[in-house]
């Protein structure tokens, strides 16, 4: 667990270094329950490596999946009956999506507002149980991880679809693509969140060759992994490749 010692002064001081205005809420319960995966593809975000530090986050900020893996800070702010005393900075992955509702009691994450609906543990950092909802600041940061980036081969004979995590640096990656050992690079596309796909004639070239992905942040930064995985590389086996 990430929390980092900023005050409620330190959080109005820092609006002017690119914090911003939101609302939070929690969803599950304090072992995790319908936080483990989600909307953005993960498959379970505590073996992973995200443990419960995880956030689902409305459609102003969701992007139609294109901000999964993104990392935020996230406090709350300008509540003093529902903030913690001395809570700090909770550091959150993004793995979920908060769709709207047409419920007038529950609007948070309706469009344009920008909503966090935290893990429980995240949200008892920073707020009182008995809120439900409170007003935070938060920023983007870079995302901290150990190891390379992991591709999960997934699909079928026809079709190969890549789960791509564990990503470091932005986070958010926004391009994938894959070169097997006797061909050129080869776009990838997204199928949803952190999935990524080639399908047909792809899959049937890149067949007993080994892989290698070139994978580009949010922030423009490319990390090439090359030979990630053999030339009997396997649906259902997890590959690892550098990292920013």
């Amino acid at each position: 667990m990430i929390v980092l010692n900023l005050g409620m002064a330190a959080a109005g001081l820092s609006l002017k270094r690119g914090w911003q205005h939101a609302t939070a809420t929690f969803y599950g319960d304090m072992n995790g329950d319908e936080t483990l995966q989600g909307a953005c593809g993960y498959e379970n975000v505590i073996e992973e490596g995200y443990g419960l530090q995880t956030t689902a986050l409305s459609e102003a900020l969701f992007n139609k999946g294109r901000t999964c893996g993104a990392c935020f800070l996230i406090m709350c702010f300008n509540s003093s009956e529902w903030c913690k005393k001395g809570a700090g900075a909770i550091r959150v992955t993004a793995t979920n999506y908060c769709p709207p509702s047409y419920d007038e009691e529950a609007p948070w994450c309706n469009p344009p507002r920008k909503h966090f609906d935290l893990s429980m543990p995240m949200f008892l950092n920073i707020a009182e149980y008995k809120a439900g909802i409170v007003p935070v600041v938060y920023r983007r940061v870079k995302c901290r991880k150990s190891g390379g980036i992991k591709f999960v081969f997934k699909g079928n004979q026809g079709w190969l679809l890549v789960l791509v995590y564990n990503v470091g640096g932005a986070g958010q990656v926004v391009d994938v693509k894959i070169k097997g050992s006797q061909t050129g690079w080869i776009q990838m596309e997204r199928n949803w969140g952190v999935n990524w796909q080639v399908s047909d004639d792809t899959v049937q070239k890149l067949q007993g060759q080994s892989l290698s992905f070139q994978v580009t942040a949010r922030d423009g930064r490319m990390v090439q992994s090359d030979n990630v995985a053999p030339r009997d590389w396997q649906l259902g086996k997890t590959y690892e490749g550098r990292n920013f």
